[in-house]
């Protein structure tokens, strides 16, 4: 988090640690005044603000200062911000104004990058329980309708859901805006963008927020305005969840009772009271699962009982706490849009980092021989061993979900076979789903697995795939904060990277 004062500004950029840029400055009021002289003594002078005469450099300084604000809001590929009042030193700056200004540039860009000349551009909005999410998808659609989109409301959604939109039948959306701050505290929000090709890069966030910052500031009234044509609502959801549950049927292909694969299997799913829940009732409890003991499953976007996060220890030990319980063959844990994922075995072993990415290359390496596998550089020299004693190649990669995966679609390009891509935190993608990082699909595949092994006789459960992983023996995550102002907050970092990088050398 960050923090303001008079004499600095504290923000936070992510290095070589996981960290966060999250920052605002308060506008400033511009304000010339002119004093006449009196015309005699007895005269007092007569001081009068100005309004017909104002400086350049003030203007341009108020302008720089509004582009500054939502330039400020990209973080990577997505944009997050501040939507609520309620953390200590920090302002709202995700206002509705700035999201309108954001969605107006995202279908302009749409229209300009993707249109297959069919007609008027269509995008869908999805989005988590947050608090904030009501009066920000207004500025949404009023943002859509500027530029001439058709808008479809999804509701209440998860991330790989909206992309997904733009693909499955009969949706097929030209893009999509999926509204989350992941396991961000519930004063925050943000937006995540996606085509029919997959998410926004960064490069191209950026220029949609260079062209949103440019109106912002040029706009008058910064206030959202109302919607001229109202989105339509669809129930995109049940498509997804059906979409899903044909993947498991198909796969596991039950000798016995083929449209209820997960008969006499129990699961439970803690879902943090973000979008996840579905999974539950939608997918897992039409194909015969028993998921008695669930947690957390209905939507609250002030989140009460924990932070929705499969790396977050209180999620993953309420979890454990359920399986053992009720003697549970697994347990599934959702973040808050569900693009990522954790799972505890039916011995009550919870497998994120490492050990998840272990588990889903077993997976993957049964299926692909010799595939390469993509991680980001936090992971461990267990890992690499445990990926190529089962044959396959180990790429680390830069940290940051994106360019983990994005690596892995350039791999596959050139022609190198790349299965898998994963981060520790939990994002997940693979070739098979359009290099799509989704944490519904990460436990689709574990739970095929796990039946798969039942059905060969075997009741050791998930957890056997990765019980020869080494494990570090400590394994310490360190979050930087970085001293200064926002728009030199990446400039710093890098310099303390290189500086850090310099002085390992020397050693």
């Amino acid at each position: 988090m960050s923090s303001t004062s008079t004499s600095s500004l504290m923000a936070s950029k992510t290095v070589v640690f996981k960290t966060a840029l999250f920052s605002s400055l308060p506008g400033i009021v511009n304000r010339s005044f002119l004093t006449f002289a009196p015309a005699s003594p007895s005269i007092k002078p007569l001081r009068t603000r100005c309004s017909s005469v104002t400086k350049f450099d003030e203007v341009t300084n108020s302008l720089d200062e509004d582009m500054d604000q939502i330039r400020r809001l990209q973080n990577g590929s997505d944009v997050r911000g501040v939507a609520l009042e309620g953390e200590k030193g920090r302002t709202v700056d995700l206002t509705p104004a700035a999201v309108e200004a954001i969605a107006e540039s995202f279908g302009e860009w749409v229209a300009a990058t993707e249109s297959n000349g069919n007609g008027v551009i269509k995008v869908s909005l999805g989005r988590d329980p947050r608090v904030s999410g009501g009066k920000l998808s207004t500025a949404v659609f009023a943002g859509l309708a500027r530029a001439g989109c058709l808008a479809f409301d999804m509701g209440l959604a998860t991330t790989p859901a909206c992309f997904m939109s733009t693909l499955i039948s009969p949706f097929e959306y030209d893009a999509s805006i999926m509204m989350t701050a992941s396991h961000l505290p519930y004063t925050r929000n943000g937006l995540k963008f996606f085509t029919k090709r997959g998410g926004l890069t960064s490069p191209e966030v950026e220029k949609i927020c260079d062209l949103a910052a440019r109106k912002y500031a040029t706009r008058q009234t910064k206030v959202s305005t109302l919607i001229r044509t109202r989105p339509t609502q669809v129930d995109f959801m049940s498509a997804y969840s059906k979409h899903l549950r044909e993947i498991i049927k198909e796969r596991i292909n039950h000798p016995e009772h083929y449209d209820t694969p997960l008969k006499g299997f129990q699961i439970v799913v803690n879902a943090g009271n973000g979008s996840g829940g579905f999974f539950t009732w939608d997918v897992l409890d039409k194909l015969g699962a028993d998921t008695f003991g669930s947690l957390y499953l209905n939507p609250d976007g002030m989140f009460p009982n924990h932070i929705p996060n499969p790396e977050n220890k209180i999620a993953m030990s309420h979890t454990r706490a359920a399986v053992l319980e009720n003697s549970a063959d697994l347990g599934v844990v959702f973040d808050t849009d569900v693009d990522r994922s954790g799972v505890v075995d039916n011995r009550g072993n919870p497998i994120n980092g490492d050990k998840l990415i272990a588990l889903m290359s077993a997976i993957v390496l049964k299926e692909h021989p010799g595939s390469t596998i993509v991680t980001d550089a936090r992971t461990s020299m267990g890992l690499t061993r445990f990926i190529t004693e089962r044959g396959g190649r180990h790429c680390l990669y830069r940290v940051g979900y994106r360019n983990v995966i994005d690596k892995g679609v350039e791999l596959n390009k050139d022609g190198i076979e790349t299965h898998l891509m994963m981060e520790t935190s939990g994002h997940g993608a693979v070739k098979e789903n359009h290099f799509l990082d989704d944490g519904a699909y990460m436990v689709v595949k574990i739970i095929i697995e796990m039946v798969r092994m039942r059905l060969a006789g075997s009741n050791e459960g998930i957890g056997s795939l990765i019980e020869d992983l080494e494990e570090p023996l400590e394994a310490v995550e360190l979050r930087l904060n970085i001293l200064s102002e926002p728009r030199d907050a990446k400039a710093k970092g890098i310099e303390a990277i290189e500086t850090f990088r310099e002085y390992i050398e020397v050693l």
